[in-house]
């Protein structure tokens, strides 16, 4: 790493134990503190990770250590029980339809990160993806840490082992395959100054209101690497920090999604060089991604959108600057 990134790495990387809870019921303070599950289908996993912010940090828990203001489960439009069993383990749930209704929505984990702006009162606000099956509250508590701990520091980027479990097979460190193979390479190569970020694309982070809404959300699987690079280029490499949080196992999926997820990244980056100047013609990227399948006649293509849709930073938008005026 160069020097100045390897002194951030030493400066900014911790452990989640190191951010005990009693600690930061003490450097909470006034602030508000709203957690956001982006959920789509997502009903064998969404009812533990609610459970567990509820009674141990949430209003299920003491009065005297309740660190979570607001549970939120924003719904993308599951077509399972994930709201039901969400809303009975002790969440908000919100129909993405429901926030901005003005502004008719889109598929995508963006677009629901984006909405939950503006149905959440939070100063820092936490998102935690719903397929974990390895979530315990230090998830939350490790990521706070930093912020409240540091104003300067403006997003908490999670770091984790993630093993890819097929069957009884294991893989060590093998489930950020879109990681290794994508964004780190672009990010050594494009931002190196963000070369010692562990897990670019990790689902687990927090940010401060302040920032993100002065952020555009791409609306699909572009979003962390969107919201990574746009951060460091607005406030700098000492408003990020990360923690280590263990490991994480959560639903895996197959190499055509994956290979959807790699085009959005490669286009999410691809636009940002384009605003900084470094990339002049993006009209002449492809704006679609051609898979294919062998059937009994031979191979069939399919195509995929890879346009990188992307909303406005939430603080533009009129509807939401009336609810904070407000």
């Amino acid at each position: 790493m160069r020097d100045d990134v390897a002194a951030w790495f030493d400066a900014r990387t911790s452990t989640a134990d190191r951010w005990p809870l009693d600690l930061l019921l003490t450097l909470k303070g006034q602030t508000r503190v709203s957690v956001v599950l982006p959920a789509l289908d997502e009903e064998p996993t969404v009812g533990r990770i609610v459970e567990a912010v509820h009674h141990a940090l949430g209003d299920g828990a003491p009065v005297s250590r309740r660190l979570v203001d607001e549970l939120v489960v924003i719904d993308s439009g599951s077509t399972d029980r994930t709201a039901e069993v969400a809303r009975a383990a002790g969440a908000r749930v919100v129909h993405r339809d429901e926030i901005l209704p003005s502004i008719p929505a889109v598929l995508g984990k963006g677009e629901a990160m984006w909405r939950s702006l503006a149905t959440t009162t939070g100063d820092v606000v936490v998102f935690v993806d719903a397929d974990l099956q390895s979530f315990t509250p230090a998830y939350v508590t490790g990521l706070l840490g930093p912020l409240l701990a540091d104003d300067a520091v403006q997003l908490v980027k999670a770091v984790y082992e993630r093993p890819l479990v097929e069957g009884s097979s294991v893989v060590s460190a093998g489930g950020g395959r879109v990681t290794e193979l994508v964004a780190r390479p672009l990010l050594n190569l494009l931002w190196p100054q963000l070369s010692g970020i562990v897990q670019p694309l990790a689902g687990e982070y927090a940010a401060r209101r302040s920032l993100l809404e002065r952020l555009p959300f791409p609306c699909g699987y572009g979003v962390e690497l969107a919201l990574l690079v746009d951060t460091v280029d607005l406030v700098g490499l000492d408003g990020l920090a990360q923690v280590d949080l263990g490991v994480r196992v959560h639903r895996h999926h197959d190499e055509r999604r994956l290979g959807r997820m790699a085009a959005e990244i490669t286009r999410t980056a691809l636009d940002r060089l384009a605003r900084r100047g470094d990339l002049v013609d993006l009209g002449a990227l492809g704006d679609s991604l051609t898979q294919f399948d062998r059937g009994a006649t031979g191979f069939s293509s399919k195509e995929h959108s890879v346009a990188g849709l992307e909303r406005p930073p939430m603080a533009t938008i009129a509807a939401y600057t009336a609810r904070t005026r407000s």
